[in-house]
């Protein structure tokens, strides 16, 4: 009996301490990345941007695509809609998608904020930035109060400043609990615009790591816990670059708001031009061209009718310069109101980076200008040059009076006879006479 005791005491004895550990955590699962998709973007966040990551999103998820997608960043922000595109493609993968800030001195400022937070695994080159994601005005000016003026702190928001402010706020905050940023951080980026350099950045935890190139990016990539994917192992993994094609290329050139106004300018230089001497063709095409790509640029980007409406209005009046004498009045409404309509051209509330600059706006109007008074100028030399051709072109030349002048008569002035009247008295036919006047198809003459 004594002895069963003892057994099942000791037996009870060793399984205590083992009882008492704590259980053993599972291992993270190891994520495989044989083969690296790089995209690099540097430029504003539009509709050509978005069109571009969702693209190579898609590749790295295809049967045959990459193991990881990197985006090179470099952007000063751009569309809210399209920056929600990327960020939409970037969450629905099916394979990880990082960031990484580069080259040096780039920076991921506005829309690249959001983009970056919602990458599981972000890097940053040195000398880069992050930060400042204020909601602005396209046009450059805020409607939630600026980045923090004296003035425009005190000014009280208005109800529809509040709501892109609190929107943009409450979307931050999901993306970066998402991926375990700094959610603190990334909610005054919105509210506070802040703005980070890389090493700050890491040492935050905004960022995970600074690295100088793309191989040491992936070489600190090895190991790192990629949220739900589990540890990357990126050695010896192959890298292939996924670049824009030419019409994305070409469609980011031409939707930047300082593209758009160039085009829009062009245009309307053609059209004068056309319109002054009919027949050219040349800068009627290209005029035209010029105005249907700034069209396209302004409705992609959200512009105001009423600011397109308003330029439009300022090249007519331009038009109506070279046709009307206005002693320069026209010349000034057109800069006026060109001015205007670029100042409200843009007015959707955008994630930063979206305007077109006032020196953009100043030397395309100086521009039109130069070339409405060239025109002008033209016009008004043409207008007080001397007739040399037609019916106008016989003034001032001397002729012969075929017929007595009493005061009517006929004269003959360039090989031809015209009825002709004195102004000096009676001429008789014979004598030298000088056209002093053209009235019609009879000409008014003096003795000579």
């Amino acid at each position: 009996m004594t002895k069963h005791i003892f057994c099942a005491a000791l037996t009870l004895g060793l399984a205590l301490p083992a009882a008492a550990k704590p259980a053993a955590k599972a291992a993270a699962p190891v994520y495989q990345v044989k083969k690296v998709l790089v995209a690099p973007y540097s430029g504003v966040i539009t509709p050509a941007a978005a069109e571009f990551v969702s693209n190579a999103v898609d590749k790295l998820n295809a049967p045959e695509g990459a193991d990881l997608l990197v985006i090179a960043l470099d952007t000063p922000g751009g569309l809210d809609s399209s920056m929600r595109v990327i960020i939409k493609a970037m969450l629905a993968s099916k394979k990880p998608v990082a960031v990484y800030v580069s080259p040096q001195g780039a920076r991921a400022a506005s829309a690249g904020v959001f983009i970056s937070m919602a990458s599981p695994l972000v890097g940053m080159a040195p000398g880069t930035n992050i930060g400042a994601a204020h909601p602005v005005m396209l046009g450059g000016g805020s409607p939630l109060g600026g980045l923090g003026g004296k003035d425009e702190k005190k000014r009280e928001k208005e109800p529809m400043e509040e709501k892109v402010l609190n929107d943009a706020s409450a979307y931050m905050e999901s993306i970066a609990q998402k991926t375990g940023r700094n959610v603190a951080w990334a909610i005054k980026s919105v509210t506070e615009s802040k703005s980070i350099p890389a090493e700050e950045a890491v040492k935050t935890g905004v960022v995970d790591f600074v690295a100088a190139d793309l191989p040491e990016f992936l070489a600190k990539a090895d190991g790192f816990k990629a949220g739900d994917f589990g540890k990357l192992v990126t050695a010896g993994a192959s890298v292939e670059y996924f670049r824009q094609t030419r019409r994305q290329k070409f469609l980011a050139t031409i939707t930047d708001p300082n593209i758009a106004m160039i085009l829009m300018s062009l245009g309307a230089a053609g059209l004068f031009i056309e319109l002054y001497n009919p027949g050219l063709i040349l800068p009627g095409v290209v005029g035209a061209m010029s105005l249907v790509m700034a069209f396209y640029s302004f409705q992609t980007l959200s512009a105001n009718f009423a600011g397109v409406a308003l330029i439009m209005l300022g090249f007519l009046f331009f038009i109506a310069e070279i046709k009307v004498v206005s002693y320069g009045l026209l010349t000034l409404g057109g800069s006026v109101s060109i001015l205007l309509g670029a100042l409200m051209l843009f007015n959707q509330p955008s994630i930063g980076g979206l305007s077109v600059s006032m020196s953009m706006i100043l030397s395309t109007i100086i521009g039109l200008i130069a070339v409405v008074a060239a025109l002008a100028w033209v016009v008004a030399r043409a207008q007080l040059r001397t007739v040399v051709t037609g019916i106008e072109s016989l003034k001032d030349k001397r002729g012969l009076a075929k017929t007595d002048l009493k005061p009517k008569g006929r004269v003959l002035v360039a090989g031809e006879l015209w009825e002709a009247e004195s102004v000096s008295g009676d001429i008789p036919a014979g004598a030298e006479i000088t056209v002093t006047e053209v009235t019609g198809f009879r000409v008014l003459v003096k003795k000579a």
